[in-house]
């Protein structure tokens, strides 16, 4: 199920949310103050999983500091 990051434009909470594809209809609201005046932002995404090779900086290089080649 994807994950959205939500800004909420009245208090400026930020908050993620789970969506699943389900009939029923998930309201969206701030968890901070109950306002629905959010707006879907650009959120962090994992391109691999458990057994990727590289790490969280992206770099392929185990420690982070290997010479460029």
């Amino acid at each position: 199920m994807p994950v959205y990051s939500y800004i909420c434009k009245d208090c400026g909470g930020k908050f993620d949310l789970l969506i699943g594809i389900t009939s029923e209809k998930v309201e969206l609201k701030c968890k901070k103050c109950n306002s629905k005046n959010i707006e879907k932002t650009l959120g962090a995404f994992n391109m691999g999983g458990s057994g990727s090779k590289f790490n969280s900086s992206g770099s392929s290089c185990p420690t982070g500091t290997c010479p460029i080649g």
